[in-house]
């Protein structure tokens, strides 16, 4: 199995409240539903107030690397992530367990 963690932090005055963030949050949230690969999916508002840390989690699981390939590349995933590009930056970790 591969975990496959991305973390999200919105830009420079863009709030969760912004119609485009919205919609991006909607987005991911369908993506556990609309992936056959994805064996594991919950995405989630940090609620740390820490100054170091990221907006917006998500935490999903996949067989293997192939798996993996195939989440990235579908087309729900990848019109998530294009929203997501307007407003936020993200770090990705993908690791075996």
């Amino acid at each position: 199995m591969i975990r496959h963690l991305v973390l999200f932090k919105l830009n420079e005055g863009v709030g969760r409240d912004d119609p485009r963030v919205a919609a991006g949050v909607k987005a991911f949230q369908e993506l556990g539903g609309l992936i056959p690969e994805l064996e594991f999916w919950e995405c989630a508002w940090n609620i740390s107030e820490r100054p170091i840390a990221y907006d917006f989690a998500i935490n999903s699981a996949v067989a293997d690397r192939a798996a993996l390939q195939r989440y990235l590349e579908h087309p729900a995933h990848q019109a998530g992530v294009a929203q997501w590009r307007e407003f936020a930056t993200w770090v990705v970790a993908d690791y075996e367990f």
